[in-house]
């Protein structure tokens, strides 16, 4: 394996290898955590959850913070705007299980910045810092932060990035994961990786994660190499291809990256439909492997065809008629 992509770690929690899967809302669940688990990924992240849900008992709660044996180590990635609030969601998350608290400053949808949560944060660090201090004094486990470059797009000076990061690390915070655009920016134009490399530079001895425009494997292992970094995360580049951490794997230690057959795919297809239904019932777990679908499909040899014939699934019995159509076993 190549020395630049050795293990890491996250406070004490242990990281084998620095590619990892991000919170993605709406798609890292534990089914698809599971899946991702078996073909490499060695770390993840929930869905984020607001705190006050992590504070409620109740079937979202219950779903959105599900854990299982095999996902480990996993951080649980929460949201909010109140240092009480938040120190107590974060313990929470400790006694439920979690490995790694993590404190989301760059969601930069416009429900999180309407509720000046997520994102809107990063035009804040006075108050951020109080949070992550609340929620160290309150929790055993290592913190994490979720960040972005800024908020405003035409800020060139990062100060209030500056001002968190340095605060945070000083505070003791084991990590933080960077999103290389601002908020405004959201996900559009490209992520500064030069960026990137300057937090690098301010923080030569921190554990830092890096994040935005990691579409495939290569770009994961480009990430690494280009900015020093410690890990790339991969948040859309992963959705429909678990196989993303064999991939970079393999390329990490000079092999062809694994390319999966159409009757593979329909194996984990199968399988993931199987996860579903147990976390979601047979009422809601179609609808919920819709959309993973439709990313599946862009590896089969018929994308836009295997994509249509998703995006009507209301059933198992529509689920298993595409894979039987499009995945037939040879």
């Amino acid at each position: 394996m190549d020395e630049r992509f050795k293990p890491f770690r996250i406070g004490g929690v242990e990281i084998d290898f620095p590619v990892v899967l991000a919170a993605v809302a709406g798609y890292s669940d534990l089914p698809y955590r599971l899946i991702c688990r078996r073909f490499g990924a060695p770390y993840c992240a929930t869905e984020m959850m607001l705190d006050r849900l992590v504070l409620m008992s109740g079937k979202l709660r219950n779903r959105m913070a599900a854990l299982a044996p095999e996902d480990h180590p996993i951080a649980g990635q929460i949201t909010g705007n109140e240092p009480p609030v938040m120190a107590a969601a974060g313990a929470e998350l400790c006694r439920m299980g979690f490995d790694v608290v993590d404190l989301n400053f760059a969601c930069p949808v416009r429900k999180a910045l309407s509720r000046r949560r997520g994102g809107y944060m990063m035009s804040q660090p006075e108050q951020v810092l109080e949070i992550v201090r609340a929620v160290l004094s309150a929790v055993d486990r290592p913190v994490t932060l979720k960040i972005r470059r800024g908020f405003k797009e035409e800020d060139s000076r990062y100060d209030d990035f500056w001002r968190i990061a340095e605060g945070a690390f000083r505070a003791g915070v084991a990590a933080i994961t960077v999103h290389a655009r601002s908020v405004q920016a959201m996900y559009r134009g490209p992520a500064s990786w030069d960026f990137l490399a300057e937090v690098r530079r301010r923080f030569p001895d921190q554990t830092i994660i890096g994040s935005g425009d990691v579409h495939k494997p290569a770009d994961a292992l480009r990430m690494i190499e280009a900015t020093g970094l410690t890990a790339a995360a991969v948040a859309r580049g992963a959705l429909g291809n678990p196989w993303f951490f064999r991939q970079a794997r393999d390329l990490a230690a000079g092999r062809e990256p694994y390319q999966p057959s159409a009757s593979e795919q329909r194996a984990v297809l199968e399988g993931h439909f199987e996860h579903a239904l147990r976390l979601y019932g047979p009422q809601k777990a179609p609808k919920i492997m819709r959309k993973f679908g439709i990313r599946y499909a862009r590896l089969h040899g018929q994308p836009k065809k295997v994509r249509m014939a998703f995006v009507s699934v209301n059933s198992r019995e529509q689920w298993q008629t595409v894979l039987d159509t499009f995945y037939g076993l040879q």
